[in-house]
C-alpha cells in the first residue's frame, strides 16, 4: 500500500522484484545460454539416468552416488539451486 504513495514522491519508480530465474542470463551470469534445468548438463544426466536404470531400486543410491553428485556440481556450476 505505501509502496505506491513513496513512489509518487520518489524520483524515480520502484523496481519490481523478480524471483531468481536461473535460466535468466540477465539474473545469472554462470548460465549465458539460458538453458533450462531440464536441459543443463546432458552428460552427467545421462550418465547418472543410465546408473539408476541399471541397478535395483534398493541399491542405486549408493551404488550411482558419484553419478549423482557429478550432475548436481554441474548443475550448481550452472547457477541452480539443487
Amino acid at each position: 500500500m505505501f509502496g505506491k504513495l513513496s513512489s509518487w514522491w520518489s524520483p524515480s519508480p520502484v523496481a519490481d522484484d523478480k524471483p531468481y530465474n536461473p535460466s535468466d542470463p540477465k539474473q545469472n551470469p554462470l548460465n549465458p545460454k539460458g538453458l533450462k534445468s531440464c536441459c543443463a548438463c546432458p552428460e552427467t544426466k545421462s550418465a547418472r539416468d543410465d546408473c539408476f536404470l541399471r541397478y535395483d531400486p534398493s541399491e542405486a543410491e549408493g551404488k550411482c552416488k558419484q553419478e549423482l553428485l557429478n550432475h548436481v556440481t554441474c548443475m550448481r556450476n550452472l547457477g541452480f539451486k539443487v
